[in-house]
């Protein structure tokens, strides 16, 4: 059996506008993605509204959070992670304009979770 190895920092596409998604790996109870951007950020008035939970880790670069039931921007900065439950309002207020932000998302079914 041949063994797949690939880095999740490899083949970065420095020039590409707006935000890259790839799916890592999909099942139907969970979905991994990649996520790339640099200088990104949600469309002003617009706010993501997930079917499911997102559980994402901020691995390069530095991106705001906000929230639309606190209204307070949270900085994520590599290493840090968050859980975020569907149907909760949020958005990206702006991801690095330097580098890269790599983010590594799980998006799970809406059941039960403890963390």
């Amino acid at each position: 059996m041949a063994v797949d190895i690939k880095n999740i920092f490899s083949d970065l596409q420095k020039q590409a506008p707006g935000e890259i998604l790839e799916t890592i790996l999909q099942t139907h109870q969970f979905k991994i993605e990649r996520i790339i951007s640099r200088g990104r950020a949600t469309t002003e008035g617009e706010w993501y509204d997930q079917d499911k939970n997102e559980w994402v880790i901020l691995l390069k670069g530095r991106a705001g959070l906000l929230f639309k039931s606190n209204n307070e921007e949270i900085v994520l900065k590599p290493g840090d992670y968050i859980n975020i439950p569907a149907h909760q309002k949020h958005r990206v207020e702006w991801t690095d304009a330097n580098e890269e932000t790599i983010w590594l998302a799980v998006h799970y079914r809406n059941e039960t979770c403890e963390v």
